[in-house]
């Protein structure tokens, strides 16, 4: 375990930065949480200081609310973000700073998904809750996305 109480998946993205970037920003409901779970994007404002905040909702009438700030924001490249906050800087009680990456890979994109804890306590509760699997399916419907644009 790392020192940073950190989860992470990594995938191959068969299509360039830019799309993926599309995809991430403007196609965010259709990837953000594994189906059959659907995502109401309450507030995206993708800046630094801006308020992210949305309900994942689950097949059997589940509710997921998530609110939460922008920290870093840098177009196709990072985005970092966090639940230590809500917008205006009010904290709440953190669990996590989410952080998500774009590199050139050959013709695609590396896209890394990455949450760091503040304990091994919250580390080990995401761990349990699924992360590898859950996030691993974002990732893998983010790339379904991003591939699907560069298709027509």
């Amino acid at each position: 375990m790392s020192a940073l109480h950190e989860l992470k998946v990594t995938r191959h993205i068969d299509a360039p930065r830019d799309v993926v970037w599309q995809a991430f920003t403007e196609r965010m409901a259709e990837w953000w949480c594994p189906k059959p779970w659907t995502t109401e994007i309450v507030a995206c404002d993708m800046r630094p200081g801006g308020r992210s905040a949305m309900v994942m909702r689950g097949p059997d009438g589940e509710e997921s609310p998530m609110e939460g700030v922008f920290l870093e924001v840098r177009p196709a490249v990072l985005v970092v973000f966090t639940d230590a906050f809500a917008a205006g800087w009010l904290p709440q009680g953190p669990f996590f700073v989410g952080t998500m990456t774009f590199e050139d890979d050959g013709a695609g994109t590396l896209y890394t998904g990455s949450a760091r804890h503040w304990t091994e306590e919250a580390y080990k509760h995401h761990q349990a809750m699924g992360f590898e699997q859950g996030w691993g399916v974002v990732a893998d419907q983010l790339a379904a996305v991003a591939e699907g644009m560069t298709k027509g």
